[in-house]
């Protein structure tokens, strides 16, 4: 074994041992950068850790993590089968409340019509706002005289290191509100775009009944290529031209570069699309807020499935094709430490990395198919999901694999699953329960015909998948604004972020038994279960095999360390 690979299994261990710990101390980001990445977004775990970086000199190399199969960011291992053995998958109203809090009943709603799923979201809303609002009268929450911004749970921002100029309702004029985003809609992750018309078209329906507080919601997007240099120069345009209230990025790499710059000048940065596990960090980055199931979490479920399904075949040889930047090496880091956690389940974990911006992926898949995996795993996003299912397929690896897994991030069915045709039948897919509004088994949903129907009224197709997305985000980052609306002092920034903190919703969109919520400083995860699903190539869909995972508040926050790669 090398110095470098003993400095990462050093440090991965590092990182399990005191992930609680520095959830729970809430250890200072000393990190002087902006951000993390190159100025294409690329990163490798090897070039980044090395033995100088350990902090504990007398760890041996066989020491072992205290927490299998958990990092920062990740469900822990004993959260997963506390799920298991007590059913918590179902959301349940005593999960929804503490004691003197005012909590809403889902089973008084008729959740199979639209006008049931509004009056839910009314109800919700109406409780959030009457326990902040609770606490803001009693001096609790709110920025006090002293120039803290508090919130549930621990939760606090010191104002007073805002920049001089800022101000609390910037990017709220007579008529609109304005936020600002910088995504994809060129190269290789091109398809993406296709979130900003999906949020938009969102946008364009909540303005045609009466907007939010009697303003039209303004989404002012911009193509950054997913390039990490770019997203930097349109993030100061966005903030220093069009004055937006709140900021929205897409990418790992891409956030990593500004959301220490977007903290510094207190702009809310909430649901960003990216499930890097470095969002979860309310103490040192509280002015962001991730969206989606994070990576790490993904990886530890892939682990527990390959244990749970693959057991006469244990241990298994996993190969991984990693996209080559700061979201790969989340996926990477998260599933190399699960492996090294549970050398029972995987044998050896083979991860073979690409650029980004490539046009094929052979060499990568001939690389892998060499070392004759039992199991692989994407790691990869946008169109190299579907290039992976096609080159596996071709190279004639898929015959020898046990399983085959394609990421959460590539689950839209019209994007990456149905162009692959008969190629992705078969394939695994964690897809942290979202539904895919595209999926027969779901068109008929009312909130997902509703959609369907906004699409189409103004000449969109609804049978892009990711259209349905931006539905996605869109939905429950408009109902945080509308209930920092009706927190005293209106709507503001500050009143945005503690309701970004406090959510706790039906989101229509997230199968049955996945809860999305937040709490404060204390969880910093919205999402933290996810189905189990197998495509279906005939009927175009994605099938739940067993049962649906949820382990809400389960997920230890993570103090991303940029210069190691890992939470601490």
């Amino acid at each position: 074994m090398t110095g470098s690979r003993r400095g990462l299994w050093r440090l991965l261990a590092l990182l399990f041992a005191f992930s609680l710990i520095a959830a729970a101390c809430g250890g200072g980001d000393d990190d002087d950068a902006d951000g993390g990445s190159t100025d294409a977004g690329t990163q490798t775990a090897d070039d980044d850790m090395s033995d100088e970086d350990m902090a504990d000199e007398d760890m041996s190399d066989e020491a072992e993590p205290e927490d299998e199969g958990s990092i920062g960011g990740g469900i822990t291992q004993e959260a997963l089968e506390e799920d298991a053995a007590e059913g918590e998958g179902d959301m349940a109203d005593e999960d929804m409340a503490d004691d003197g809090m005012v909590s809403v009943n889902i089973d008084d709603f008729d959740l199979s019509t639209i006008d049931g799923i509004w009056e839910l979201a009314a109800a919700q809303r109406g409780a959030i706002v009457a326990n902040l609002t609770a606490g803001m009268e009693a001096g609790e929450y709110g920025v006090g005289d002293d120039g803290i911004l508090r919130g549930p749970s621990g939760f606090e921002i010191d104002m007073n290191e805002c920049p001089a100029d800022w101000s609390d309702t910037t990017g709220i004029t007579d008529d609109t509100i304005r936020i600002g985003q910088t995504t994809v809609k060129s190269g290789n992750l091109a398809a993406y775009g296709d979130i900003t018309v999906g949020w938009e078209n969102y946008y364009e329906y909540v303005n045609a009944t009466g907007g939010v507080d009697g303003k039209d919601m303004v989404l002012i997007s911009r193509d950054d290529g997913y390039v990490a240099a770019q997203t930097i120069e349109f993030i100061d345009e966005l903030i220093e031209s069009e004055n937006v209230f709140a900021l929205h990025t897409l990418g790992s790499p891409n956030t990593l570069a500004v959301y220490d710059q977007i903290n510094d000048e207190c702009i809310p940065q909430v649901m960003v699309a990216t499930g890097h596990p470095a969002w979860g960090d309310p103490v040192n980055h509280p002015w962001t807020t991730g969206m989606q199931m994070s990576y790490s979490t993904e990886a530890i479920l892939w682990g527990n499935w390959i244990r749970q399904n693959l057991a006469d075949e244990l241990p298994v040889k996993v190969a991984g094709l990693v996209m080559d930047n700061d979201f790969g090496l989340a996926y990477e880091l998260g599933f190399e430490a699960y492996a090294h956690a549970n050398p029972d389940v995987v044998s050896e974990f083979v991860p073979v990395r690409h650029d980004p911006a490539a046009p094929t992926l052979t060499n990568e898949v001939t690389t892998i198919a060499a070392a004759s995996p039992d199991v692989f795993i994407s790691m990869t996003a946008g169109n190299p999901c579907l290039l992976a299912i096609q080159e596996v397929d071709a190279s004639g690896l898929l015959d020898d694999l046990s399983v085959a897994f394609t990421p959460s991030v590539c689950r839209a069915v019209a994007a990456y699953m149905a162009p692959a045709g008969d190629s992705a039948d078969g394939w695994w897919n964690v897809g942290g329960g979202v539904k895919d509004s595209t999926d027969p088994q779901h068109v008929d949903e009312p909130f997902i015909a509703f959609l369907r129907g906004e699409l189409a009224d103004r000449g969109l197709d609804p049978e892009i998948s990711l259209l349905g997305t931006g539905y996605y985000f869109a939905y429950p980052h408009t109902e945080a604004i509308r209930v920092a609306v009706e927190l005293p002092g209106g709507l503001t920034r500050t009143n945005f972020i503690l309701a970004a903190r406090s959510l706790d919703i039906y989101h229509p969109l997230l199968l049955d038994g996945i809860n999305f919520a937040a709490d404060g400083a204390v969880d910093g995860y919205y999402i933290e279960g996810s189905d189990f699903s197998q495509y279906d190539a005939d009927g175009q869909t994605w099938d739940i095999v067993g049962d649906i995972v949820d382990v809400n508040g389960g997920s230890p926050n993570c103090a991303w360390d940029k210069d190691n790669g890992g939470c601490r």
